[in-house]
């Protein structure tokens, strides 16, 4: 009788599969990530089955109420409503890293380097999906932030007029982008007032035909958006909310003034920390250090998956001196734009002193 073994290749692609959901589970937008039109941040995964390098996210509008029903007897043929509709192209590229040692070394280790590469390289794979998510947030109509012009930036400003804050309050904006961030002083720091207003923008922004930007949506009716906020936006806020943790929150060492929480709640907005989102100063005559902050609403983000993650081996092995292991997917992140000009589908961008 000749027992039956797994083979090899199929071992390495559990393991390659169990590390995908591992290193995606572990990421902090991950429970924010999805496959529905709920999602705040869309996961599509069509092109890990067929063949492209980019795929569209149907995006819908909502008809217009504007002009009423049609009602009575009159007549519906030649009054229908056109349903708005647009798509967002996500261009999927190879993420790829590695790590290699040789036997010298490897045996000089008291730990098995390579097999502590492996979980080196799930963490290193995790934080590329984070840092990509960030760079999408802050992108300026598919243009880096840092990379994008004094002119991409006013295109940009003057687009999503109805969905950015600079700063406690809406005069604070001008179409010039850098004129706006000197507009914010060093006391416009993260407050309760300013979380009410960004979703305040949020759901009186001009959508197509609809009202406002919108929500994450859970159980039956209830609706939400979700702040991410670097970690000095975040303390602020949580100054700023002391009295209501004190008051309203539960008692003794479970209330989020003793538990170091990354997530406090305010207005039906969930605030989450994400430390990696950064400072930067503006260019007043005493520059401020501010800091973005992005209220998501759904759809405000879409990730594409071609290739989910595979281990690699290095090829050239020098007379199996050196041994090398990596990783390699091919993924795509943006942040959803709808129309011609770019204008974000789900998200209202604020920047606040820090």
């Amino acid at each position: 009788m000749t027992d039956t073994t797994v083979s090899t290749a199929l071992r390495v692609k559990q393991w390659d599969d169990k590390a995908h959901r591992e290193y995606v589970r572990a990421n902090r937008f991950r429970k924010y990530m999805g496959t529905d039109q709920n999602s705040i941040i869309q996961v599509k995964e069509d092109l890990t089955k067929k063949k492209g390098d980019a795929i569209t996210i149907p995006l819908v509008g909502a008809l217009d109420a504007t002009t009423g029903p049609n009602t009575g007897s009159t007549t519906l043929v030649g009054n229908e409503k056109a349903l708005p509709n647009d798509g967002h192209r996500i261009e999927v590229g190879v993420v790829r890293d590695a790590v290699v040692v040789n036997v010298e070394e490897e045996q000089a280790s008291p730990i098995a380097i390579r097999n502590e590469a492996k979980v080196a390289l799930k963490d290193l794979q995790m934080r590329y999906l984070r840092n990509s998510i960030l760079g999408a947030m802050a992108s300026v109509n598919g243009v880096a932030y840092g990379s994008a012009t004094a002119a991409q930036r006013n295109a940009w400003a003057v687009t999503n007029a109805d969905r950015v804050l600079f700063g406690n309050s809406t005069a604070n904006y001008s179409a010039t982008h850098a004129t706006a961030l000197n507009n914010v002083t060093a006391a416009m720091t993260l407050t309760r007032d300013v979380v009410s207003e960004m979703k305040a923008i949020a759901q009186t922004a001009k959508s197509v035909n609809g009202d406002g930007l919108r929500p994450y949506t859970y159980g039956e009716d209830e609706e939400t958006f979700v702040l991410f906020v670097g970690s000095r936006a975040f303390r602020a806020l949580k100054k700023d909310m002391e009295s209501v943790l004190t008051d309203a929150e539960k008692r003794g060492k479970e209330n989020p003034l003793f538990t170091g929480t990354t997530s406090l709640y305010w207005d039906g907005v969930v605030v989450r920390e994400i430390p990696e989102l950064g400072t930067f100063a503006n260019t007043a005559s005493t520059p401020v250090t501010l800091t973005p902050t992005y209220l998501c609403g759904a759809q405000a983000l879409g990730v594409a998956w071609a290739m989910r993650t595979k281990t690699t081996l290095r090829s050239e092995t020098d007379y199996e001196f050196k041994r090398g292991v990596g990783f390699m997917e091919m993924r795509g992140v943006e942040k959803i734009l709808y129309g011609e000009n770019g204008k974000q589908w789900g998200i209202v961008s604020g920047f606040v002193a820090a």
